[in-house]
């Protein structure tokens, strides 16, 4: 065995022979339990950058781990292809998307085959393949039978001067289009949905079945769902036969109603606007267009509003109130319709002062005085006041009491509502899965036959970034008859959000070849739910609340067997790098990339002023990156993973630190002498004595195989539930100090622990540890090795330290038996030497005895 360890070479080495051991393929013994390790897929945008590696080596930890335990392990890897950022590629660089993508995820493949990563490529996805997007359309039949797909006018951004859609993504900070910096217009245009709501009671209550989540995640689930309880109210319009239908979470507060605001959009908006009103409400319309939803309801803004001229009634108390329009209000909340209650709630509160409102105290704290001016809106529950009958009432007992009045009275009902919206599927570009629909004049929308999917996208398109879709402009395309009648029709041109893609690619790999089926029941049931799913936090909204959507409704068309994708779930960390900016810059100027300071004086290289360092996610902007690449030509894959799995827990933000890489390079190396200070006694490797006589050990030994076995039973302890890594490591190199100081190389104990550290190394270090294992004279791969196992008895203590003192002083420190009773672990303290003459001539007064730790004389 060669003393030197030299990383590139043995890496080099390790990954060829996986790959013809089939090693990383997925095994369908069923006579093991499954275990479903899955890291969310990638992007390719052409890189791999190290929150990517930190996300694959984490998950690759815990396959390889279960597979030593005895698991079937299905870890796959794909693409998640489709999305803007290709067809900007294709505008900018006159690049196909297509070629573009394809290049990216071959350069990207190799990376992640670089790192040595136990992935079955095999049953590798990319969602822009048509072998895959057949099933995406395929699901989006499946919901459109269900009823759950739909079309129906939406506001989408539109950039005036391209006189195309955008994409929240092409829309800057400032409201402008990213190509032409036109400010961005809102605009209805007929768009298809999927109708999430139908089961929002089911997301939110399943949240519980969730125990592997972190609370975090689910939390947020849960406040994006948004479950609110209340009524609809509805105002009748003077002088109409139309009523504004609000909802309330606060129906007591009603009498308090001064008036009602709708959003701009909102269809009655021009009827009840008087001709006075109809030049300036048209103008604010134009004006609230400009800004994005965002800015319209953010935190601190002032709530901008115009009088429509119209008004309302309020049904409670026969009062006319005037119907204002506001920017705040959205036509995609609710009813798109609010009740302003200026006493009980902020923002009208807010809204009301600015604009010289009624405000009308309905709700008093219990001995509190209905006409106490109020400095702020008082919103805590209480007793109701100028609410006529209901006067005296508990607010909790009035909420009740309203609803059964007005739906007695036909002016409302009880209703539940959720914040969350229908999930907006259609994208007015090309690089995305095809809408699998044809619009027949005479037969209106209508699927295309599961027998002609794929609808494909087709190759020869001109990317200009203006005007509508590419597809729309591809008239051999767009023009087919109706596969009903045969009259001539037009495709769909929209496609479909790449969110459509991610939100089922995890029910593919257990089936990934299937041509026939999207994957075959009992594989998928096998297989699913995914036992361990690893991804970033920013994920934990859409594409998760996404994929357990498309899960249910997949489940009630009979092809799944299981309610939830996801059993255990690890949101990692981000990668942070250290970071120059200059805190008298803004924006991105502020940012000053690394490689343009001297770290022993940071300036600004173009003003010279003094530069501050902090920790920030690595990024280019930023210039605070580290490439994978140049870590493992300096030290190695291995030397990577161990460093990113030591320095933090995995749900924390991880600091690169060149210099703890270097010491995690040390580390290996000091293992690498281990086992070559060892194999080198015997270099024929025929001696393999395994440990029998346990009764006959020495103390050394004793106590060597004390640390094997402690180190055995926290690490495994650490790889389970919330994966502390870096702990798991600490063990590792505890271990590695116990075996460095052992004295009898030759001793069957000493193998025991080099094999075990082996072992306990191979999920984290899986070259070096296959390299150790092949030294140590095995001929498998160590990966095909059982993990160890902890022997309770090897834990027991034969002896303890036990400290004596005089009068509180320690004088001594002796081994004695670890099972001595009070009266032993005294008599061993009187027998000491080293106490002996501080007792001598002294009358022993008392003895105080703690068991397991000291004994104290206390003598005069």
């Amino acid at each position: 065995m060669e003393s030197r360890y030299n990383a590139a070479a043995i890496e080099k080495k390790w990954q060829k022979e996986w790959d013809e051991r089939g090693l990383d393929k997925t095994p369908e013994d069923k006579t093991k339990p499954k275990f479903y390790a899955l890291s969310m897929f990638p992007y390719p945008s052409g890189n791999l950058h190290m929150g990517h590696v930190r996300n694959y080596t984490i998950t690759d930890a815990i396959a390889r781990l279960k597979r030593m335990q005895g698991y079937r392990v299905l870890h796959p890897m794909g693409w998640d292809a489709f999305g803007l950022p290709a067809e900007n590629a294709a505008i900018d660089r006159g690049v196909p998307p297509a070629q573009w993508t394809n290049q990216n995820i071959a350069h990207m493949k190799g990376q992640l085959q670089q790192l040595g990563f136990s992935l079955d490529w095999e049953r590798e996805v990319a969602t822009c393949a048509p072998d895959y997007y057949k099933w995406t359309q395929w699901i989006f039949l499946q919901f459109l039978e269900a009823g759950l797909a739909y079309q129906k006018e939406a506001a989408v951004n539109w950039d005036p001067i391209d006189q195309t859609v955008l994409a929240n993504e092409q829309v800057d900070s400032e409201g402008r289009s990213w190509r032409s910096g036109a400010i961005v217009e809102r605009k209805l245009l007929r768009q298809w949905f999927f109708k999430i709501t139908d089961y929002a009671e089911q997301l939110l209550n399943d949240l519980d079945k969730l125990d592997g989540w972190p609370d975090r995640v689910k939390t947020m689930q849960a406040n994006w769902i948004g479950k609110s309880v209340g009524a609809t109210l509805e105002f009748p319009v003077v002088g109409m036969d139309e009523k504004i239908g609000v909802f309330t979470t606060r129906p007591d507060t009603v009498y308090g109603v001064s008036y009602v605001v709708l959003a701009p959009e909102h269809p009655l908006t021009p009827k009840v606007t008087s001709k006075s009103q109809k030049q300036a409400v048209n103008a604010f319309i134009k004006e609230i267009a400009e800004e994005s939803e965002l800015e319209r309801t953010a935190e601190g803004k002032p709530k901008r509003g115009i009088p429509t001229g119209g008004k309302a009634i309020n049904p409670f108390t026969g009062e006319e109130i005037p119907i204002w329009i506001a920017d705040y209000v959205l036509y995609e909340y609710g009813t798109g319709a609010v009740m302003g209650v200026p006493a009980h709630d902020k923002r009208d509160f807010q809204f009301a002062g600015e604009n010289n409102l009624p405000i009308k105290t309905v709700i008093i704290p219990e001995g509190g005085d209905a006409n106490d001016p109020l400095d702020a809106a008082y919103v805590e529950p209480g007793i109701m006041v100028n609410s006529g009958q209901f006067d005296g009432l508990p607010s909790s007992e009035g909420k009740e009491k309203i609803i059964a009045y007005a739906e007695k009275k036909g002016y409302g009902k009880a209703r539940i509502q959720y914040r969350l919206r229908d999930w907006l599927i259609s994208r007015q570009r090309y690089w995305g899965a095809p809408i699998p629909v044809i619009h027949c004049p005479s037969c209106g929308i209508v699927p295309v036959p599961n027998a002609d999917l794929p609808v494909p996208l087709p190759e020869n398109v001109e990317f200009s970034g203006r005007g509508p879709s590419p597809l729309a402009q591809m008239d051999d395309w767009v023009n087919v008859p109706c596969p009903s009648c045969g009259e001539p029709a037009k495709r769909e041109t929209d496609t479909m959000d790449t969110f459509i893609d991610s939100s089922w690619y995890f029910l593919r790999y257990p089936d990934a070849q299937n041509e026939q089926e999207i994957c075959e029941k009992d594989k998928v049931n096998d297989w699913m739910p995914v036992d361990q799913y690893v991804g970033g936090i920013e994920h934990a909204i859409l594409h998760l609340l996404y994929s357990r959507f498309v899960t249910k409704g997949l489940r009630d068309r009979g092809l799944l067997d299981f309610d939830e994708p996801f059993q255990r779930l690890l949101t990692q960390g981000m990668v942070q790098g250290k970071t120059y900016f200059n805190p008298n810059k803004g924006g991105k100027d502020k940012w000053i990339p690394s490689a343009s300071v001297n770290p022993n004086d940071p300036r600004d290289p173009q003003t010279n002023e003094p530069l501050e360092l902090c920790y920030a996610t690595m990024s280019k902007s930023k210039g605070n990156g580290v490439a994978p690449e140049d870590v493992i030509s300096n030290y190695g894959v291995d030397t990577a993973r161990m460093f990113i799995l030591f320095k933090a827990p995995p749900e924390k933000d991880l600091e690169w630190d060149d210099a703890d890489v270097e010491g995690q390079f040390r580390f290996l190396n000091r293992v690498w002498r281990l086992v070559a200070d060892f194999v080198g006694m015997d270099p024929n490797k025929k001696s393999k004595k395994k440990l029998k006589d346990k009764v006959s050990l020495t103390k050394e030994e004793k106590n060597l195989r004390r640390a094997i076995h402690t180190a055995i039973k926290e690490v495994s302890e650490d790889m389970e539930g919330d994966y502390q890594f870096n702990t798991a490591i600490s063990e590792l190199m505890k271990l590695s100090n116990a075996l460095s100081d052992f004295p009898r190389k030759e001793s069957p104990v000493y193998r025991e622990g080099i094999e075990t550290l082996t072992i306990l190394m191979a999920p984290f270090a899986p070259h070096i540890a296959d390299e150790l294992w092949h030294e140590l004279g095995y001929k498998t791969s160590v990966h095909s090795a059982s993990w160890v196992k902890c022997d309770p008895e090897a834990l027991v203590v034969d002896e303890i330290t036990l400290v004596i003192q005089v009068m509180g002083k320690k004088r001594d420190v002796i081994q004695v038996p670890a099972s001595a009773s009070k009266a032993e672990l005294e008599q061993y303290a009187r027998e000491s030497e080293g106490v002996q003459k501080y007792l001598e001539g002294k009358e022993i007064k008392k003895v105080i005895v703690v068991p397991g730790k000291l004994v104290n004389f206390v003598a005069m």
